[in-house]
């Protein structure tokens, strides 16, 4: 039998092609280094994505001809040619991937020497696509079967839009009802048991100033695995002291998780209560803090702050969902931005009814989902400058409202990946701590920090790289991104978002990870009185130990 035939039986020559081309696309440098399980997964899909596209085209280009195709002979010459061709490209991606790799370790300060294996990646790849173009395809086949029934009864072409929406109406609805939703349910209850769990070595506490210890409003079990941890790992007064030299207090950390009220109304009128339970609104500074979907806050944006004055802090975080912070963003979001509205209203209801002159330092902060909780209750920047002392946010997400704003007007000249907005008045935007610092002008209090990486995934990606090249690949590119990278339709998308996969798996200063530079961004932001560059560079050795 005719190879040719058999190959144009078994793949379509566009499908083939473009599937080839995505592939090839899916191995070359993204934000973040990849493993080789990662790069065969994501080639795999990526190619069944450029075989859908392919194979739409191709289905096109031959209705339009309607039967005037090439003699047979020049279609497998063509086949052959095409073959050859994508067998050298695919060749050549792969040999070069692994100095991809390599280059991309090296700019991040991480090892090269990596195991990189073109053949495994190959198969793996070879073993997705052929998996899930089996499961298309047999779709297609009980379209067909349908389409024909229905020629029984009703005109063909009648038969075929019918039996089209029917098959897709089905696909839609399993995709999403009993694939998705059974994704979110499975992942919801084994994080519901996580969430009854408690980290090693975490200890309930016996200080009366932190939720979950004596004399608390809420219950140590109700504050859920990640509330624990926040609370039973606070600043001890002699690691403080030992950093200070003395006259450290007990901190505040006020926590109340979903177990505790049935509203995030209710949480926050509980987290009131805790604060004044706790004497919060006596210290000279107070933080409303953003949590992740699983409740977990950022140890780094707890400690620098109990650090800087000595203990005598008081924060704030509810939790609003058991969903690890990538499934709280797809199905969640809504909770975070209901939770940050009412947990900011009432703590600040609270506050503003004190004497102005004994109110603490009200100041805000959240890293990645947790930033977008809390972006949410407010109406701008404007807004935020006048009902806060301040606010630190660590690693935004694209879909952050105030962020896209500030990032879309931001003055021109300035490249999106380090934007200036109104010249550094109110807002400043920093990878690195000299870059908070610029332009040089005047910076009054209250300040606004936003600290994001020119490498981190959560900053960058959005659905628009399906389709639209984004400005932070324009020249001149931040540092941290691979100059031999390039944008691909919806190859980028999808290596991007892969990416998120290892953000926290890179050195601090590169993907979803900020270590030291927390420091820098809360020294700006709600630095006490007397506080020194020396204090900040020995602060930024002790965390950065820690």
């Amino acid at each position: 039998m005719d190879r040719g035939r058999v190959v144009r039986r078994g793949l379509g020559f566009g499908g083939t092609l473009l599937a080839t081309l995505f592939f090839c696309a899916s191995l070359t440098p993204s934000l973040l280094p990849r493993t080789w399980l990662y790069q065969g997964l994501m080639g795999g899909i990526t190619a069944l994505l450029g075989y859908a596209l392919g194979a739409v085209a191709g289905a096109g280009c031959r209705a339009l001809l309607r039967g005037r195709l090439p003699a047979s002979r020049w279609r497998r010459t063509a086949w052959r040619v095409m073959l050859a061709g994508c067998a050298i490209l695919t060749a050549a991606a792969l040999w070069y991937s692994f100095d991809w790799q390599r280059d991309l370790r090296s700019l991040m300060g991480m090892d090269p020497a990596i195991s990189w294996s073109a053949p495994v990646i190959l198969a793996v790849a070879v073993a997705f696509f052929t998996a899930f173009l089996l499961v298309a395809r047999l779709i297609r086949l009980g379209a067909r079967k349908l389409v024909a029934w229905l020629g029984l009864f009703v005109p063909s072409y009648v038969g075929h839009v019918i039996g089209v929406l029917l098959v897709a109406f089905l696909v839609a609805v399993f995709a999403s009802d009993v694939l998705f939703s059974g994704f979110v349910t499975t992942i919801s209850d084994v994080s519901s048991v996580a969430n009854s769990g408690t980290q090693p070595g975490v200890r309930r506490p016996t200080s009366a100033t932190l939720s979950g210890g004596p004399g608390s409003l809420v219950s140590w079990e109700s504050l859920g695995r990640e509330g624990r941890t926040f609370t039973g790992t606070a600043t001890t007064p002699a690691r403080l002291a030992a950093f200070s030299g003395g006259g450290a207090v007990e901190p505040i950390r006020v926590y109340i998780g979903l177990d505790a009220a049935s509203s995030p109304r209710d949480q926050a009128a509980l987290a009131v209560r805790e604060l004044e339970r706790t004497g919060a609104f006596e210290r000279p500074v107070l933080a409303v803090l953003g949590t992740t979907g699983t409740g977990w806050v950022d140890h780094g944006i707890a400690d620098t702050l109990e650090y800087m004055y000595n203990g005598d802090s008081a924060m704030v975080a509810v939790q609003y969902s058991y969903l690890p912070s990538w499934v709280s963003f797809l199905v969640d979001r809504g909770k975070a931005a209901r939770a940050g509205v009412a947990l900011f209203e009432a703590v600040r209801a609270r506050w503003a009814a004190l004497p102005a002159d004994d109110r603490p330092r009200l100041v805000i902060s959240g890293e990645s989902l947790g930033s977008f909780e809390l972006e949410n209750a407010f109406r701008g920047l404007a807004d935020l400058a006048a009902r806060t002392d301040g606010a630190l946010f660590v690693g935004p997400p694209n879909a952050n409202p105030i962020w896209r704003a500030l990032t879309d007007g931001r003055d021109p000249g300035s490249p999106l990946w380090r934007p200036v907005y109104d010249s550094g008045r109110t807002v400043r935007f920093a990878q690195r701590p000299a870059d908070l610092w610029r332009p040089p002008g005047p910076w009054p209090h209250p300040r606004v920090v936003y600290l994001q990486n020119s490498s981190d995934p959560v900053v960058w990606w959005s659905p628009a790289l399906v389709y639209d090249r984004p400005g932070w690949l324009e020249p001149p590119r931040a540092p941290g991104v691979n100059p031999q990278m390039n944008w691909f339709p919806l190859v980028t998308f999808w290596q991007v978002l892969v990416d998120m996969i290892a953000a926290r798996s890179v050195p601090p200063g590169h993907g979803h990870r900020y270590g030291p530079n927390i420091v820098n961004g809360w020294v700006a932001v709600a630095a006490p009185q007397g506080w020194s560059e020396a204090d900040t560079a020995r602060l930024r050795a002790h965390i950065s130990a820690s």
